[in-house]
C-alpha cells in the first residue's frame, strides 16, 4: 500500500510527468515533440523520461518514446482519478442534495455541468435559471415531484401561444398542491387543455425533479425540508440519455390528467 500511495505521488506532484506521460500513452513522441508540447525544459524532461524508463512505463522507440502496457494503464488510471476529483470538487457544496438513489449517472459526468445555488442577492438563483431556459425552449419534458407556480406560468403561455411542447409527468401531490388554490387551478386546466402540452400524473410519486429543456437537462435539488439548495444543468450526453430513458419509464407508468379532474 505504501509503495502504490507512493507512486501515485511521484506522479501527482509534477503536471509534467502527467502530461508527458499522457502524450506518450496517446502514441510515439520525440523529445522536441514533448518539450513543445508540454513547455518542459529538455533538463526536466531527460529525468522524466529516465525516470519512467526505470519504472518500465515507456521504451525508446528508434529517436523517439512511447509508452509500454504498464505506462498506457498507469495514465489511464490517473486520467480516471483526475475527472472523478474533478467531478467531486464541482459537486461538493450539493452532493447532499443530489437525487442519487434514483441517478443511473455516472456523477464524473456532471464535472462541466452548471451548478447554481442561492446567494444573498440571488436568493432564487437556481429557479430563475431554468425560467429562463424555459423562456426560450422549443420542447420540454419533466418528471417532477413539484411543479411551483413561476414554471407553470412560463409553461402555460408560452403553450398557450404555440410557442411551446409540454410534456409532463407529476406526483398526485404536486397536482392537487395545484389544484388546491384557484388561480393555479385554472392556469393548469388551461395547460392541459392545451393541443401543445400533455401531462400525467403518477399515484407511486416521482423521487426526483429534472426537466429536459431542448437538449439540457436540468435538476433541481431540494434539501429533505423541501428547500430548494441548488439547480444542476448540463448537455452532457449520457446524461441526456439518462433523463430521457427515466422520463419515459415515468411516462408508461402514469395516468393521463383529465381537465374534468380540474374541475372547481
Amino acid at each position: 500500500m505504501e509503495s502504490t500511495l507512493e507512486e501515485i505521488e511521484f506522479l501527482a506532484l509534477s503536471a509534467n510527468r502527467v502530461d508527458v506521460l499522457g502524450l506518450l500513452a496517446d502514441g510515439r513522441r520525440t523529445r522536441s515533440e514533448l518539450a513543445e508540447a508540454t513547455g518542459a525544459s529538455q533538463a526536466t524532461l531527460g529525468r522524466i523520461l529516465s525516470d519512467f524508463e526505470d519504472r518500465s512505463w515507456i521504451r525508446r522507440d528508434e529517436d523517439a518514446y512511447v509508452a509500454t502496457a504498464t505506462g498506457r494503464l498507469v495514465s489511464a488510471g490517473f486520467t480516471d482519478l483526475q475527472e472523478i476529483l474533478e467531478a467531486e470538487l464541482r459537486l461538493r457544496e450539493v452532493v447532499d442534495y443530489l437525487p442519487t438513489h434514483a441517478m443511473d449517472v455516472d456523477l464524473r459526468r456532471l464535472a462541466d455541468a452548471t451548478i447554481t445555488q442561492p446567494s444573498q442577492m440571488r436568493p432564487n438563483a437556481p429557479l430563475s435559471r431554468l425560467l429562463d431556459l424555459l423562456r426560450e425552449a422549443e420542447e420540454v419534458r419533466t418528471f417532477s415531484h413539484a411543479f411551483n407556480e413561476q414554471t407553470l406560468t412560463v409553461v402555460q403561455e408560452r403553450t398557450a401561444a404555440g410557442d411551446q411542447r409540454f410534456k409532463g409527468v407529476f406526483s398526485r401531490r404536486a397536482i392537487e398542491a395545484l389544484a388546491d388554490e384557484s388561480g393555479l387551478r385554472s392556469r393548469l386546466r388551461s395547460l392541459v387543455e392545451s393541443d401543445q402540452a400533455e401531462l400525467r400524473v403518477r399515484d407511486e410519486g416521482v423521487p426526483i425533479a429534472a426537466m429536459l429543456v431542448d437538449d439540457v437537462v436540468y435538476l433541481l435539488l431540494r434539501d429533505e425540508n423541501g428547500v430548494l439548495r441548488a439547480s444542476v444543468d448540463t448537455d452532457d450526453p449520457a446524461v441526456r440519455s439518462w433523463a430521457q430513458d427515466t422520463y419515459d419509464h415515468y411516462w408508461r407508468t402514469a395516468d393521463p390528467l383529465e381537465a374534468d379532474a380540474l374541475s372547481p
